[in-house]
């Protein structure tokens, strides 16, 4: 588990713009009009050897005075609790504000260290004075900085790694760890609870009952297991409250963290636009994925059978047309040690290694019965493939001409390859380098 960074500060001080270069890459909208970021936005972070996960802390849509100060206060509040070190942004050429003095008292009453970046000091010799009065927020570490300009950055990672070295992270349980997922009351604490045998995390039909990431050690046929049961994702335009933004936060980092994904669906509701993004984060972070269509003991089966119901999600759910889909109930056990079963044999296959011979046997029968389409009057030839990674397994195909290669042809090779080798509920990915590079 890495230690959490948050970029806290009250409305366009510059957080966004912070993150961005810190990461590297524009991922916050950056704008003049205070509260544009609308999702927390969350990326791992490395500085001098040490690695953290950065959160930039936006979300704000303020219709009044009132609005931003009541949410810029729980704002504040909920960081606290999540980072292990805050990044106190204020700006220095407004000077403090009452907004600033307001979120200085509350970080003041928490034990966790802060440090305070001055930002927007664009000319550091002649700005420098100007920013002496931050002293008066009560943090020691100060360090004047300028995003946009990428000023003084350093120094401020240097404040922050030193904090960092002081935090004593708690210790992962050991054992496979599965992320429970999905959509608020989908069935997820449910099936934890049923799991285990007796209720760790309170279930209730209002949606978004579980605030938090539970862990939940689990042994099952002399297999130790952690059950993360995440809290539901909403719609973004229902998250309304700054805690369900970092509920959102914490979902997705469970996601990142797990070797393996269950995603919960609603089998009485059906599969919703929800439901494909939870689908989407964990394809897009290659984890092996099961299906759980829950509340199947529910479903009107005079409606709607499995071999009907199993087509309606491949058709919403191409992209994971290699997870094994299983129709449970959460509530009264059916099929639920299934899910435990499956994902023994599913990590087994995401961890797998084929031999270098193998491949390129399977490799050439594929090229034989369906040679790749000559292109742009080149005649396409691959010549050799191997595996360089597990978990996912991840496979380089050198070929003469890579960027003429289509995405029809790499989907047919990853067909034969799954025929041939398995990899039941992993995905796999291709690499296509230039042959001899």
């Amino acid at each position: 588990m890495k230690p959490i960074v948050a970029i806290v500060g009250r409305p366009n001080v510059g957080k966004s713009t912070l993150f961005n270069r810190l990461i590297g890459d524009k991922i916050s909208i950056v704008a003049d009009t205070p509260g544009v970021t609308r999702d927390r936005l969350y990326r791992e972070c490395e500085w001098t050897g040490k690695e953290f996960m950065l959160v930039d802390t936006g979300g704000l849509e303020p219709r009044n005075s009132d609005f931003i100060m009541e949410n810029i206060k729980k704002q504040a509040e909920v960081a606290m609790n999540e980072a292990h070190v805050i990044i106190f942004v204020v700006d220095g050429r407004a000077g403090i504000t009452a907004l600033d003095e307001e979120i200085a008292t509350i970080l003041r009453k928490k034990n966790k260290p802060i440090v305070l970046a001055v930002n927007k000091i664009d000319n550091y010799i002649s700005q420098l004075e100007d920013t002496y009065e931050f002293y008066g927020l009560g943090f020691e570490k100060l360090v004047p900085v300028s995003a946009e300009h990428n000023t003084n950055l350093g120094d401020m990672l240097d404040a922050v790694v030193e904090d960092l070295e002081h935090i004593n992270l708690p210790e992962e349980e050991e054992g496979l760890k599965l992320a429970i997922i999905g959509k608020p009351n989908a069935g997820k604490s449910s099936l934890v609870n049923t799991l285990v045998g007796e209720e760790r995390t309170i279930v209730s039909s209002l949606a978004g009952t579980t605030r938090d990431a539970i862990d939940t050690p689990l042994v099952f046929n002399n297999q130790n297991f952690v059950l993360i049961d995440t809290a539901g994702i909403r719609r973004k335009s229902k998250i309304e409250e700054d805690l369900e933004y970092y509920s959102v936060l914490r979902a997705l980092k469970s996601i990142k963290r797990a070797d393996l994904c269950v995603l919960m669906i609603d089998g009485v509701e059906g599969i919703s636009e929800q439901d494909k993004r939870i689908a989407g984060v964990a394809h897009e972070e290659q984890k092996p994925i099961i299906i759980c269509v829950n509340k199947w003991d529910a479903v009107d089966k005079s409606e709607i059978n499995k071999k009907t119901y199993r087509q309606i999600l491949e058709s919403h759910l191409p992209f994971l047309s290699y997870a094994p889909i299983l129709f449970i109930s959460a509530k009264n056990g059916e099929k639920v040690l299934d899910i435990l079963t499956l994902s023994i044999n599913i990590y087994e296959e995401y961890t797998k290694r084929i031999t270098t011979g193998l491949l390129n046997t399977v490799l050439n029968e594929a090229l034989i019965l369906n040679p790749p389409p000559t292109r742009k009057g080149h005649a396409i030839k691959i010549n050799f493939v191997t595996q360089i990674s597990t978990a996912p397994p991840k496979f380089v195909l050198f070929c003469n001409y890579p960027e003429l290669l289509h995405f029809s042809y790499m989907r047919y090779l990853e067909n034969k390859f799954r025929e041939a080798f398995g990899f039941e509920g992993s995905p796999i990915s291709f690499i296509v380098n230039k042959k001899g590079s």
